[in-house]
């Protein structure tokens, strides 16, 4: 198990390369959530996440005949980007394991930093195993992604500069996928800190600390597909699921609707463009997941902001939707003229906007001559929305909600 001297001699090896990430205070989400609320900013870093401490932390420990052979890695994005970054930047041949699903942005991205990538298997754990094949194969040190004491330690200055802050801060959260960021930064703050509250967050899809906590050892889980990407890990570390036993206090879950909200948030509020792992812990304070946090300074990691486009452009509708300001409503009628524009009259009345209208005659439980009508508005909450079905029950209009 790594040490609080570990945590130091990493921040003093990366310190060249690696700077200081912001954490401001966010006032209006403060309000909303109820705790001073700050965010340790790792988006910033170069590669877009806190990956690359641990990367560099690593590559810097390695002998010349290893830097010399090069290094291998799987990833499905920043860890592939942190170890190429910084590979290519030492002089260091690195070859990278993505699964073939990867969005092409990250593929791309990691190319471009000069990384070799092959694309295997189907999801992370079995670019996982192919990339352990390679290395015994081509002699290449393998980098893993969160279960080594060098990458552990290195995810642990994260804690480290939240403990040079002005502000004492009373709770920490911090998203898990394999468990080496949270970690890390456990092994620091409760070093100096024993009283501090780390909590950790997973997606409710790919809880496999949770598991392994429970179960007294990492264990593979079954999961569903996730926005978290990032956080799409199977099974957790043996050296962090250790870690997290002894010093984390408590790990909670948030739903796929909830993360898509809190991407949204950041994006309109504080103006920061944050991925679904990154997210994570602002879903968790912000849907009331951790108890004890009301008026307390809680610094909540922000631990990347890459996202695909495509899947940030299905996120924002995802959590418009998840705040009641995309909707979808059903209607029943008479298939007969002005009954459209009735209902448009009181969606404008309601003050709200039409997206899209669909008219389904054939396919709807109908008798002859009735319609069902597909209403996708844009809205500026629950309160519209039940203000408007509340208008279109006084008219006699048969309408629900779609969920």
């Amino acid at each position: 198990m790594i040490t609080f001297s570990d945590v130091q001699s990493a921040r003093e090896r990366i310190a060249d390369a690696i700077p200081k990430s912001p954490c401001p205070i966010s006032y209006t989400l403060s309000r909303i959530c109820g705790c001073r609320t700050y965010f340790k900013l790792e988006n910033n870093q170069m590669t877009g996440s806190f990956k690359e401490r641990g990367a560099l932390n690593k590559l810097l420990q390695l002998s010349e005949g290893d830097c010399r052979a090069g290094v291998i890695a799987a990833s499905a994005g920043n860890h592939a980007q942190g170890v190429a970054y910084h590979a290519t930047r030492l002089g260091i041949r690195s070859v990278i394991v993505m699964p073939k699903a990867t969005p092409l942005i990250k593929v791309a991205n990691t190319r471009d930093l000069g990384g070799e990538v092959i694309l295997h298997g189907g999801n992370y754990d079995e670019a996982l195993a192919h990339a352990r094949q390679l290395s015994e194969l081509q002699g290449l040190t393998f980098v893993h992604a969160f279960d080594d004491d060098a990458i552990i330690a290195g995810q642990g200055t994260i804690g480290l500069e939240l403990l040079e802050e002005e502000t004492r801060f009373d709770a920490v959260v911090i998203p898990i996928g394999g468990g080496g960021m949270i970690s890390g930064m456990a092994v620091a703050l409760k070093e100096l800190r024993p009283d501090i509250r780390i909590i950790g967050v997973e997606p409710a899809s790919f809880a496999c600390m949770k598991a392994a906590l429970e179960s007294g050892a990492p264990v593979e889980i079954d999961a569903q597909p996730t926005i978290a990407d990032g956080l799409a890990v199977k099974r957790a570390g043996d050296r962090t699921t250790e870690i997290v036993r002894r010093f984390v206090d408590d790990i909670v879950t948030v739903t796929e609707g909830e993360i898509a909200s809190a991407i949204l948030k950041m994006l309109e509020i504080e103006k920061t463009l944050v991925e679904g792992g990154g997210a994570a812990g602002l879903a968790a304070v912000l849907f009331n997941k951790i108890s004890g946090l009301d008026g307390k300074n809680v610094a909540i990691v922000i631990s990347g902001g890459n996202i695909d486009p495509n899947l940030l452009m299905k996120i924002i509708e995802r959590g418009l939707a998840k705040d009641g300001r995309m909707i979808r409503i059903r209607t029943l009628m008479r298939d007969r003229p002005g009954e459209l524009a009735r209902i448009c009259q009181h969606v404008a009345e309601a003050g709200a906007n039409i997206l899209d209208v669909a008219h389904n005659r054939a396919f709807a439980n109908l008798e002859v001559g009735g319609v069902e009508i597909e209403l996708t508005l844009e809205t500026r909450g629950r309160d519209q929305v039940d203000m408007l079905l509340e208008q279109f029950k006084a008219d006699g209009i048969i309408a629900e909600e779609i969920k």
